[in-house]
This record gives C-alpha cells, sequence and structure tokens, in this order.
C-alpha cells in the first residue's frame, strides 16, 4: 500500500493511493484522521479493511499531498552511512552510528518550500530512504528489527554546511532543523512492498542534473543495525521517522563545491518509492 497524508477543502486527511486516486480512510473503515494514529491502529487492520474495499476516492491530482507524517515524534538521522559518502568527505567509516536529529517543525511536503534563510550560503541536499516505524521499539534485536517498520519513504536531509562544519563546536542537529530542511514524501510505502530495503537505487537531481545515484547496498550499517541501536538507548513510537543516511554526491564535497539557490529544484528519486521534488525559496521574514 501507499499511504497519504493529503489537504483537500481545507482539512487534512489520511487514506491510500490506488490507480492515480486518494481513497480516504474513512472509506474503509478506519477512523484515524492522522497517520500516527493510523499506524497505531495497525497495518494488519488498514490493510484487511482495505482488501476488497471498491471505494473509487478521487484523483490524486485533486487533493496537495503532505509529507506522510507531517509531525513525527521523532526525527533520528545517520551521518555518514555510506562508503561512498565517507570517502569523498574524506573520513573512515566509524565504528557506530553517528546519530543526530531534526526537529519535527523542519518536515515539509511533496512541492513544499526548503527555504534559505538570507545568512546560509552553504545550502546543501542529502537524498535517503526514511524508515518509518510502525510499532514500539524498545531493546529490539537486530534479527527483528523490519518486523516494527511500517514502511519507507524519501527524505531530502537538508543541511546549512556552514553550522556543520564551520563553526567550533559544529552545531549538526540546528544545521538540519532549519524550516523546510525536512522534505518527505510522496507517500509512505509499506514494508510488504518492499522486502529488501537492502537493495534499493536512490537518485538526486537539481535543475535536472544528475548529483547523487548509490544503492542502499552501500550503506554501512544496514536499516535492521540502525533500528536496533537506536531501540537499545531511545525508544522508538509509531510515526518516528530514521533517515538512514545518503551516498556520494553532495554538494559540500564537489570540486568546486555546488550549494542550492533559490530558484532550484531538487528530485529524489527511488524506483521502489517514487519521487519527491521540492523547490528552493527565499526564506521570508514574519511580519
Amino acid at each position: 500500500m501507499k499511504l497519504v497524508t493529503y489537504e483537500r477543502a481545507g482539512a487534512t486527511r489520511v487514506g491510500l493511493v490506488r490507480g492515480g486516486r486518494v481513497v480516504d480512510a474513512a472509506d474503509f473503515g478506519a477512523a484515524a484522521t492522522d497517520m500516527i494514529a493510523l499506524l497505531r491502529g495497525g497495518l494488519d487492520v488498514i490493510a484487511g479493511a482495505a482488501r476488497g474495499n471498491r471505494a473509487q476516492g478521487i484523483p490524486l491530482d485533486a487533493v496537495r499531498l503532505l509529507a506522510p507524517v507531517p509531525r513525527p515524534g521523532k526525527i533520528i538521522g545517520v551521518g555518514r552511512n555510506y562508503g561512498a559518502h565517507a570517502a569523498e568527505g574524506g573520513l573512515e567509516a566509524q565504528e557506530k552510528p553517528r546519530l543526530f536529529t531534526k526537529v519535527p517543525s523542519s518536515v515539509t511536503g511533496p512541492g513544499g518550500a526548503i527555504e534559505k534563510p538570507a545568512t546560509v550560503t552553504k545550502l546543501d541536499w542529502e537524498a535517503e530512504i526514511a524508515v518509518v516505524v510502525g510499532r514500539t521499539m524498545r531493546d529490539v534485536a537486530e534479527a527483528d528489527a523490519l518486523d516494527h517498520v511500517a514502511g519507507y519513504t524519501l527524505l531530502n536531509d537538508v543541511s546549512a554546511r556552514e553550522f556543520q562544519f564551520d563553526v567550533k563546536p559544529p552545531q549538526t542537529s540546528f544545521a538540519k532543523s532549519m524550516d523546510g530542511f525536512c522534505p518527505m514524501g510522496p507517500w509512505l510505502v509499506t514494508a510488504d512492498e518492499i522486502p529488501d530495503p537492502g537493495h534499493l537505487q536512490l537518485t538526486c537531481r537539481v535543475n535536472g542534473a544528475l548529483m547523487q545515484d548509490g544503492n542502499t547496498r552501500d550503506m554501512i550499517f544496514s536499516m535492521p543495525a540502525i533500528l536496533s541501536y537506536v531501540s537499545r538507548y531511545v525508544t522508538l513510537e509509531p510515526g518516528d521517522v530514521i533517515a538512514t543516511g545518503t551516498p556520494d554526491g553532495v554538494g559540500a564535497f564537489r570540486k568546486p563545491p555546488v550549494f542550492l539557490q533559490p530558484g532550484d529544484r531538487v528530485e529524489i528519486a527511488c524506483p521502489a518509492i517514487g519521487t519527491l521534488e521540492n523547490p528552493v525559496v527565499e526564506r521570508t521574514a514574519l511580519p
């Protein structure tokens, strides 16, 4: 299934995408009106209710898609988790996952703006596969970790590199948590459709030019390993998001470096998931 959060006629709803149409959760008997509540109800319940349901829904282009989980309880990222990305930065693979957080207010959806603050000059992209937790995880073994996954989506770990690299001490979480710095979408593809997330192709294009082209098989720490590791220290709950790292090809390590500017468009794609596209805009001051 492809689960979505969407807006129509001023109301935010959840549903599933089927044949280019959106079927509202209420049409297959689910009372939930947000993704976290839908996941807490159980994917088996959702799948069972949707199976055989003939509700037609509405055309996909008649709604505005939001991030699948517009306000996750937690967003945890894994830094330098692709071998080629670590190498392009002149860094060795770390012994344990390098974790940071992105604040929930940084989330935007498909087509949502990546806001460039006027003082940020080193705005960069990072194409990532994000894991969305479906069941509470606490001290979960690596072998059982994927059983707790609701599904997968695309995430752009947008970063202000001057705050990440040029200040002492580095402010990694702040550099990645500004408004619009966490595009996600276009939907949540349930885990049953991606039985092996360790072999997913992932690309990033900026204004149509290919910048990143990698595969999750280059990950230093696999998705099950990351989930198990985090769950030893932090309880993961339905709707929490784990951004699992980015391939090589980010702007900061290009020669010369390339950074995003207002008017640019960033497109992240994975054949098993879909395409996430977002424009870069100048951040405007609040009145």
